[in-house]
């Protein structure tokens, strides 16, 4: 998972580098005894009251889904899993996918492999020394968590796709590296030419966003730390969070289309412009807050800015150098092909195999993965379980299910996005949803994000789940109280497996997770004895957020028509425009757009309309189960209009329009128009006349508005 955010620990915490320890044995067998003995009585406890549902088909069979829900049996799950470090490509990353794969397997599940040969990066050496003012030798810091032997089998830290090389400079403290930062810098007269920049992460800046960003300013290397709290720092000193910096997602060698394995496959040269406009110019590499913290008490020159006052916890520094403390950083790492794993289990459709609800998670971690991404893959495994008990029962759902386990995410959604690319036209045409879990269980507190005519299903689901925390209410009572701001999300940001789906292929999307962060994120501290010691001790959030994610892909797979409201999605769109209207000056009209949703509203209304005829029609005859059928496809569909073929400037592979990366996450949703306003990758640098820029943004809001209209159409299935 590419995003990390950090919350407070007991003071009691502790934590283990080590998941074979003797410690960690008894501590795996006390919590299994505690879980068992405690598991009747939550069962009991997990289904509450049933509230009336519209939609689907088998309700008795929702509850058997529902009261086969096994605490003990997802921790055990976890435990294999997460017995050793597992980074995609290497040999304990194909053994954890063997596990997935023998465990649908037994559960008579449809199952199959598919490889992919795509660009990997690894780390081979590296080293970061630092030349105080008050000393006079070279003073080596360390880049590894403390505590690992040599035999734990965890890689070092490092960035993944940075380029090799050695710098020697002055250290200069750049905040979160954006350029509101280094105007900062500027205007109090520091010139970071030269210098090796520390860089805080966070502020909106993905990895690869901070090293371009500060190879643009002329700094020759970068380091990044995370800010941990008191707590966390107390407990868990040392940890260092490992990423990408690759620009993108995907196999960098075939963009734009799938890396299988089997039978002759178009690959670019690592020298093709294509390839190298995803690879940083300058190396970095992550360090732990305790030596960041070393480097910047010592820096001396301009005084910290007022407002980058924003949490960070060395009391002792003020300054942001240049200097006088230089560093000499050196990474020498190797990008090398290498075979990835994607495991599927598939559920055949009884009446509209054609049609896919696919349920997907990543496998690869880069330590032990624990929380990131395998509290997910045991939910996974669970879900299919349970799907597989029902089966024996004699369910079988109206359309496919496919549950897939992802391989390479931590590399930039690698995995997910090598099956998208292959399996383009036939996503498009016949895939419902698609929902996503990485880290299923961070800590407490439900979160999600979903495309907006996701959001009535997604609602209707968690009223049906108890509340892991509360046994007297439900998932959604407790979320809808403790939630600050929009109950649910949106998918703007790339940070997991949903971007191929959503942001390439148009396709409904889900993502749950409990927890909002952790503070062992992508560390050698992501282990197994955190999660029973702090992030889910009896494995209840597992439960809850396996019985959201299984109960949303029965009703897409099963409801016979399926439970999409576009107006809520027309409404979300009304709500951007209103935003963006305050933003906007001169003489730049949001009129195409909000004609355009009108279109969409007004079609919006007549489906639901349609709708609520058919439910009223119970006959089950051919021209009922045709004219269901012909709906569903305009709901499916009607996503897809969202897409243009054009994509976004400067980043042409997401082709959504709504929803999308954009320059620095400035606005969160119409990307292009986002990147048209505060300066696109295609123009960085570069100064625009104010009627020229004025233009470029019209330009992109008509691209939206046309993209608004062709949802409205899909909706409608009328030709103009």
């Amino acid at each position: 998972m590419a995003q990390s955010l950090y919350t407070s620990l007991p003071k009691s915490t502790t934590i283990f580098t080590s998941s074979t320890s003797p410690s960690c044995t008894l501590i795996f067998i006390l919590t299994l005894c505690i879980i068992s003995l405690y598991t009747l009585h939550y069962h009991n406890q997990q289904t509450p009251p049933p509230s009336p549902s519209t939609t689907a088909r088998h309700p008795p069979l929702i509850s058997t889904f529902l009261n086969s829900a096994s605490n003990y049996t997802i921790s055990n799950y976890l435990r294999h899993l997460t017995l050793h470090p597992h980074l995609a490509g290497t040999s304990p990353s194909s053994a954890a996918a063997d596990y997935v794969k023998t465990n649908f397997e037994s559960l008579h599940l449809q199952t199959h492999v598919t490889n992919y040969s795509v660009l990997l990066s690894y780390h081979l050496h590296s080293s970061l020394t630092a030349h105080f003012s008050n000393s006079s030798t070279a003073v080596p810091l360390p880049l590894t968590e403390p505590g690992l032997g040599s035999d734990s089998g965890v890689v070092k830290p490092y960035h993944a796709y940075s380029p090799s090389g050695s710098a020697y400079g002055k250290a200069v403290y750049v905040h979160h590296g954006r350029e509101e930062d280094y105007r900062a810098l500027a205007s109090a007269g520091v010139d970071v030419k030269g210098c090796v920049a520390v860089a805080k992460r966070g502020g909106g800046m993905s990895r690869n966003a901070v090293v371009v960003k500060a190879a643009e300013k002329g700094v020759v290397a970068v380091v990044m730390y995370t800010e941990n709290n008191d707590r966390a720092r107390t407990y868990y000193g040392g940890g260092v969070e490992r990423g990408t910096v690759l620009d993108g997602v995907g196999d960098p060698l075939t963009p734009g289309w799938g890396a299988r394995i089997n039978g002759d496959v178009e690959r670019l040269g690592m020298e093709d412009d294509e390839v190298l406009k995803r690879f940083p110019t300058v190396a970095s590499m992550p360090i732990s807050g305790e030596t960041a913290e070393l480097i910047l008490g010592s820096l001396e020159g301009a005084r910290v800015p007022h407002w980058w006052r924003d949490g960070d916890l060395f009391g002792n520094f003020n300054r942001v150098g240049p200097g006088p403390t230089f560093l000499n950083f050196t990474y020498q790492g190797e990008n090398k092909v290498a075979t990835i794993q994607n495991v599927f289990a598939v559920i055949k459709g009884s009446e509209e195999a054609d049609r896919f609800v696919v349920l997907g998670n990543h496998r690869d971690a880069w330590t032990y993965g624990a929380v990131d991404p395998n509290s997910g893959t045991a939910a996974l495994i669970d879900i299919a379980r349970r799907y597989s008990l029902m089966m024996r029962l004699g369910w079988n759902p109206q359309r496919t299910i496919v549950l897939c386990s992802w391989d390479a995410e931590e590399f930039g959604m690698i995995g997910s996005t090598e099956w998208v690319e292959q399996n383009l036209v036939n996503l498009g045409s016949k895939a419902v949803a698609y929902i996503n879990v990485d880290c299923a269980v961070q800590g407490p507190g439900f979160f999600a994000a979903a495309t907006p005519q996701l959001d009535d299903i997604l609602v209707e689901v968690t009223k049906k789940v108890t509340d892991p925390d509360s046994l007297d209410s439900t998932l959604f009572e407790k979320w809808r109280t403790s939630t600050d701001g929009p109950l649910i999300q949106r998918l703007s940001d790339v940070f997991s497996d949903f971007a191929p789906f959503l942001h390439h292929a148009g396709v409904p999307s889900i993502d749950l997770y409990y927890g909002k962060d952790f503070p062992v994120y992508h560390t050698a501290f992501d282990s197994y004895e955190w999660m029973v010691k702090y992030g889910d001790p009896f494995f209840h959030r597992h439960v809850a957020v396996a019985g959201v994610w299984g109960l949303l892909g029965i009703h897409l797979a099963d409801d016979p028509i399926l439970p999409f409201n576009y107006l809520s999605y027309a409404t979300q769109l009304q709500n951007y425009t209103h935003s963006l209207s305050k933003l906007l000056e001169g003489d730049v009209s949001l009129h195409p757009i909000t004609s355009a949703i009108q279109e969409l509203e007004d079609a919006a209304k007549q489906v639901e309309e349609e709708m609520k005829k058919l439910r009223e029609e119970e006959s089950e005859g051919h021209v009922i189960v045709l004219r269901r059928r012909m709906l569903n496809d305009r709901l499916m569909l009607a996503e897809r209009g969202f897409l243009d073929t054009e994509g976004i400037r400067g980043r042409q592979w997401f082709k959504h329009l709504v929803y999308g990366p954009a320059s620095e996450g400035k606005l969160g949703f119409f990307p292009g128009v986002a990147d048209a306003m505060y300066g696109s990758s295609t123009s960085r640098g570069e100064k625009k006349e104010a009627k020229k820029k004025q233009e470029i943004i019209q330009h992109e809001i008509w691209r939206v508005a046309r993209a608004i209209q062709r949802a409205a159409s899909a909706l409608k299935a009328e030709l103009t």
